[in-house]
């Protein structure tokens, strides 16, 4: 405790000076953010500089605590390959699991044809924005309120809460893609709008914290990745719809 009143206030406020900077300092140094994460970095901010008031050695488990959930909205640029009939990943993240299913059922469609679906984990390390995989235009976008199951299982996609996109290409074949919310995530949010034309790699969505986003491909479109690879959301190439290969395996080393 300090005898002198005076000297405790110059010292408060030395420490409320060097939150403010260390804030400043590390939202120069990170990348540019979701809208939607603004609040909560704010909110981690501004309520590790108060605690900072009461006890100085707060600052740097504050400043920890505010970079993690600046981290987790981030919205870094990426390189979207541009060729015609490309398909990229809709979301960062692990391919957990492929195989040959139906349309979810909320869709509004008779389709009773097969899709290869591609489904991948993202963890509350990856980037949760999501990216539209293919250029056309948006035919239903449904959310379907569920359970809070972890997002790696199969299940999942049959009984979590989600929202669901349906699109159509140009040459009229139909895609689907699935924000799925898992163990921990508790929000969806999908900008898309029906009879909306959008780009292939343009942003559409995010997923708080932890969650897993499927890609439904139509027949005749052969994915191009394996279970356990990671995928780049905009930039990692899932499938060609030119192309007439079979889909592969891959091996790890």
């Amino acid at each position: 405790m300090f005898e002198n009143p005076e000297a405790a206030k110059a010292q408060a406020k030395d420490f409320s000076k060097k939150a403010v900077s260390g804030v400043k300092w590390l939202w120069s140094n990170l990348p540019p953010l979701h809208p939607a994460g603004i609040p909560f970095v704010a909110t981690f901010a501004g309520v590790s500089i108060l605690l900072t008031l009461i006890w100085h050695d707060f600052f740097w488990i504050g400043a920890i605590l505010t970079g993690w959930c600046a981290f987790f909205f981030r919205d870094p640029t990426r390189v979207t390959p541009l060729r015609d009939g490309l398909v990229v990943s809709p979301a960062d993240g692990m391919v957990s699991l492929i195989q040959t299913i139906s349309l979810p059922a909320e869709f509004d469609t008779e389709d009773d044809k097969m899709y290869t679906r591609v489904s991948i984990f993202l963890n509350v390390f990856d980037v949760h924005i999501q990216r539209v995989p293919v250029a056309g235009k948006i035919k239903e976008v449904v959310y379907r309120p569920g359970k809070f199951l972890n997002a790696s299982l199969d299940k999942a996609s049959e009984d979590n809460e989600r929202s669901s996109t349906l699109i159509e290409t140009t040459d009229g074949k139909y895609f689907a893609f699935v924000q799925i919310a898992g163990l921990i995530a508790r929000r969806i949010i999908n900008d898309l709008k029906k009879d909306q034309s959008v780009q292939t790699g343009q942003r559409y969505g995010l997923i708080r914290f932890g969650s897993r986003v499927d890609l439904y491909l139509p027949e005749g479109v052969s994915p191009m990745v394996c279970v356990g690879q990671r995928m780049v959301g905009g930039e990692t190439v899932i499938a060609d719809i030119n192309a007439t290969q079979v889909a592969c395996e891959g091996i790890v080393r």
